[in-house]
Parts: C-alpha cells; structure tokens; sequence
C-alpha cells in the first residue's frame, strides 16, 4: 500500500503510527461487503476493529472533497463511525470504484489516503471468503474466520512510533509462553 502524505497528511500519519507501532500486528481483515448488483466489488475492512487497547485517538476527517483522492479500485480508506472527527484505527480497501464513500453535498463521505500498490488479488480473494453476522449496515458482512494480519511495516521511509504504552502488548509474553 502507499499512503499520499501531500494531499492526506492526517490520515496518512495516523495510518503509519498505527503500523510503527505495530497496532496493526496480529490484527485481523473482519468485514467483506461485497454489493448486491455484482458481489466481485465492495471493500474489505480490517484494523483494531474494537480492540480499544490499541486505538489512538481519534483525528480530523479528511474528506474527498478537501484531498482530492477519489475512492476508486484499490483505494485505502479510513473506517469511522457515523460521525465526523472519529476514524482511528479501522480501514478499508476498495474493489471497484466506490464514489458514494466520497464526500458530496453535506455528505462527508469518507477520508481515502491511498492505494494498493500490489496484492490485489489477495483482497479479492478476501472479498470472496464467506461471511455472516453484524448488525445495521455490516449486517451479513463480519468474516466468517477473520484474516490475520500478521505484520504491517514500512517499505520506506524512518519508522516514527509514537511514545506511549502500548497495553495490547502487556501480558504478552506469559500468555505465549503458556
């Protein structure tokens, strides 16, 4: 994946404080919602999901109308509540253009910082895995048996970690261990 820090430095920064500091490590690919019309297209969502040990806080929505990223394939977004000002640690990855996540109007859509720059195939297949469960609009859209997301580093770039305690990491060692 590649983030655009020009046009979506917000979102981009927290994305990659959530992979320095390795919040993303052992977390899971959860939701495949895949649309009605043509189930090859939708979006996979994965992240903290409710793990609120490992959430930041939450940051300033970038919309599409302010960084000019369009959600179209392969396009990496931020997940968020429905609310503005509350993405933290959830994202998702377009299959196929998806322009109502844009902003439009006083619809504040959602914040796109990026792209898939390979393994495309990989999220297809991730889109396609059986799913059931959830509730409101991700009723019949939680995965099944969730995809780990073993590690998530940078490919370039210094690793900026932030400097706080990292609790989903307690207890870690004794529990491997056992």
């Amino acid at each position: 994946m590649a983030v655009d820090q020009k046009r979506a430095p917000r979102t981009s920064a927290n994305f990659l404080t959530y992979v320095d500091d390795g919040r993303f490590d052992g977390v899971t690919f959860y939701r495949a919602a895949r649309r009605k019309a043509d189930p090859k297209y939708g979006l996979i969502q994965g992240g903290i999901d409710t793990d609120a040990r490992r959430s930041l806080p939450p940051i300033p929505h970038e919309p599409t109308t302010q960084t000019g990223i369009r959600h179209l394939d392969a396009t990496l977004s931020m997940a968020r509540p429905n609310r503005p000002n509350s993405a933290m640690g959830n994202f998702f990855i377009t299959i196929g253009p998806t322009p109502n996540m844009d902003a439009r109007g006083d619809y504040i859509g959602y914040a796109a910082f990026g792209h898939v720059v390979a393994g495309m195939d990989v999220v297809k297949k991730i889109l396609a895995v059986p799913t059931c469960c959830g509730s409101g609009p991700m009723r019949g859209q939680m995965i099944v048996k969730p995809i780990a997301i073993l590690r998530a580093r940078r490919l370039d770039g210094a690793p900026r970690p932030s400097r706080g305690v990292k609790p989903w990491l307690i207890g870690l060692n004794r529990k491997t261990a056992k």
